[in-house]
């Protein structure tokens, strides 16, 4: 068993990178007004950051403790940045790279640290039209966070598989679920770190490298995952930038749990073999191309495992982590009955669910819910045509989901069977919609 640090708490914090985009077309903003930047400063502080592009904009986290806190903070961050930018013309994008963006046509932020990049990395840094996410966690100070860098290694693909939000690139779908990691390997010292017995060996190679002048210091080494050069924490980078914030607060608890295991129990991580750091970076390219349908080698050289099934391992083995550092049951109930965003967010989270639930049941038990949707439109058609009827009437005459009606409708509707309007149908070719009725 490792040392006790049962009572250290694993703070965590965030930092979300996002594009300004014009509010109609959704392009890429290739200006942007030094005022927003100097807005959001005065509101929010240091919590808003300039990124390499003018284009860009970061928001950084406080310390948090609770996962209830992080959502509401960053959701506060989020809403209040997008308020601004509004204010611009601006909208926030989340994702890790723009559909639609030509790199080519981008300039970078006017400081010294960012012009000194461009200077070094020339083409490299103006491709760089990226955007992750980045999530800190503490790591009590007698725990030797390169160490346990490397414990935490192997699981590195699943994060990037639950993140990935770029399949696109300078216009073009990429075939990738995750183009963002393709693009940041054109930089030096990105991707899976070597194997450093422990921080001093670490430190050791951060001596060299500044002492041959490649770098100024180790926030130069932008590695997938790294010890924080200004804070005593263990740094996730391999994360595209999450759409939903709910997904980026899922992925830093799940990190935050998966850290505090390793701390407690390292001998849960596979050992390191001259093979290992490889076989992460072939999980990692699979997690690249196929998100979370991907299938990952086995370290110990077992069968392979899905993506989900590795997921759900991941949550199995932290469960004990996560009872500790989220949010006892009773503290959930009373945020339920105190505080209205935390009760909307739940209450949301169900009714996605519950919407996800029923849409299977209906098509495992309605196989032919197509027929039965198109005899009732043919038997309401021959009385009134077009008829005045909703999605959601539909969908409780038969006993369905809106989902699932919405979704045969549409298919009718390709097919020219019927065409559809605002609370209205109309169908189109009786014979063809015979066809499909029920027999």
């Amino acid at each position: 068993m490792g040392n006790d640090h049962s009572n250290f708490r694993y703070t965590f914090g965030i930092e979300e990178e996002f594009f300004l985009v014009h509010p109609r077309s959704r392009t890429l903003a290739t200006s942007v007004p030094r005022s927003l930047l100097h807005a959001c400063r005065r509101r929010y502080g240091d919590a808003v950051a300039p990124e390499l592009l003018h284009s860009q904009i970061e928001l950084v986290s406080p310390v948090f403790e609770r996962c209830d806190e992080a959502y509401d903070e960053m959701l506060r961050l989020r809403r209040g940045v997008a308020a601004i930018a509004a204010q611009k013309r601006l909208r926030l994008l989340a994702a890790g790279t723009h559909p639609i963006a030509a790199w080519g046509e981008q300039s970078e932020t006017p400081k010294n640290r960012y012009r000194s990049l461009m200077e070094d990395f020339q083409i490299v840094a103006r491709r760089n039209v990226l955007c992750g996410l980045h999530v800190h966690v503490a790591v009590p100070e007698a725990v030797d966070r390169v160490a346990l860098m490397n414990r935490v290694m192997p699981w590195l693909p699943v994060f990037l598989a639950l993140s990935t939000s770029s399949p696109f690139w300078n216009r073009a779908a990429t075939g990738l679920l995750s183009y963002r990691q393709a693009a940041y390997d054109e930089w030096p010292r990105t991707g899976i770190p070597d194997h450093f017995e422990n921080e001093a060996e670490y430190a050791r190679f951060v001596e060299l490298l500044v002492g041959g002048g490649a770098v100024p210091d180790s926030s130069y080494l932008w590695w997938a995952i790294r010890p924080a050069a200004r804070y005593p924490t263990l740094e996730l980078r391999i994360c595209d930038t999450c759409t939903r914030l709910a997904d980026s607060i899922a992925i830093a608890s799940l990190y935050r749990c998966l850290v505090r295991l390793l701390v407690r129990r390292p001998e849960l991580a596979p050992p390191w073999t001259p093979f290992t750091r490889r076989l992460i970076d072939e999980n990692r390219w699979r997690a690249k191309r196929f998100g979370i349908d991907a299938e990952f080698i086995a370290l110990d050289g077992g069968k392979p495992v899905s993506c989900r099934d590795a997921v759900a391992q991941l949550v199995s083995a932290v469960e004990e982590d996560a009872e500790a550092v989220m949010i006892p049951a009773d503290v959930f109930r009373r945020w339920v009955n105190k505080y209205d965003l935390w009760r909307e967010f739940v209450f949301d989270l169900l009714s996605e669910r519950l919407s996800t639930v029923m849409a299977v049941v209906d098509e495992v038990v309605f196989k032919r819910m197509d027929r039965r949707v198109a005899s009732l439109l043919l038997n309401q058609a021959r009385v009134q045509n077009p008829m005045r009827v909703t999605h959601q009437e539909i969908a409780a005459e038969l006993g369905s989901s809106r989902e699932v009606i919405s979704r045969i409708l549409e298919d009718f509707s390709r097919e020219g069977l019927i065409e559809s309007g605002r609370g209205t149908i109309e169908v189109m070719d009786f014979d063809g919609l015979e066809s499909r009725s029920v027999m």
